[in-house]
């Protein structure tokens, strides 16, 4: 039992600004204003194997989640996991020149870990409103992203 969704921003940067925002993870806190903190778990550069742990507010609720890089292709594309409440959650960032910048494409999915009847039942129920506010921060995400690579 899988959500995803798709967005793409076009941003007024070149892929190379655009990676170094998206993989700046200590500094993500003063880039997008859904995350309070980041707490890194691993050192060294952004990489495959990257760990932390980030907060985020989100209705109301402050929540960490600890997150790390799965895939890496520098400066057009990395997959970051995490698990969490029982899914499994897959954001891929794809970076890719287009019209002078460069287009941002950002694919969020959500898979429930051995769905139980209630985990189904409550998807059915709830399923279409939490992709629906998952799709607006993730907009917000990609538009602050976006203002931060076109100030560098």
């Amino acid at each position: 039992m899988e959500h995803s969704t798709s967005l793409t921003q076009h941003i007024r940067a070149t892929p190379e600004q655009v990676w170094s925002v998206i993989t700046d993870i200590p500094g993500s806190a003063r880039t997008l204003s859904g995350i309070d903190s980041i707490q890194m778990l691993s050192e060294g550069p952004y990489g495959e194997g990257t760990r932390w742990k980030e907060t985020r507010s989100m209705m109301g609720r402050s929540e960490t989640v600890e997150m790390w890089v799965a895939d890496v292709e520098p400066r057009r594309s990395t997959t970051v996991k995490a698990v969490q409440g029982g899914a499994d959650y897959t954001s891929r960032f794809t970076l890719l020149e287009s019209d002078g910048g460069t287009d941002l494409t950002l694919t969020f999915g959500a898979e429930v870990i051995r769905p139980t009847f209630f985990s189904r039942l409550t998807m059915a129920l709830f399923g279409k409103l939490g992709m629906s506010m998952t799709r607006k921060a993730l907009a917000k995400d990609l538009s602050e992203i976006a203002a931060k690579a076109e100030s560098l």
